[in-house]
């Protein structure tokens, strides 16, 4: 058998391009899509500062 033959069947590019426009199509969703809910469910009200707790802690009598 030659091995530079080709098979009687050329290769389907019909289902080889919309495979890969399906992949870059789920690439792009699994980018944008969480940036976007991210963005749409963040506060508006971000505070720039946050305001310092102080603990104290009641010492014990020995």
């Amino acid at each position: 058998m030659n091995s530079n033959s080709q098979s009687a069947k050329p290769p389907d590019t019909y289902s080889q391009r919309l495979a890969d426009i399906l992949g870059t199509t789920i690439a792009l969703a699994t980018l944008i899509v969480p940036l976007f809910i991210i963005s749409h469910f963040s506060s508006p009200d971000v505070q720039h500062h946050q305001e310092f707790l102080t603990y104290y802690l009641a010492r014990g009598r020995k």
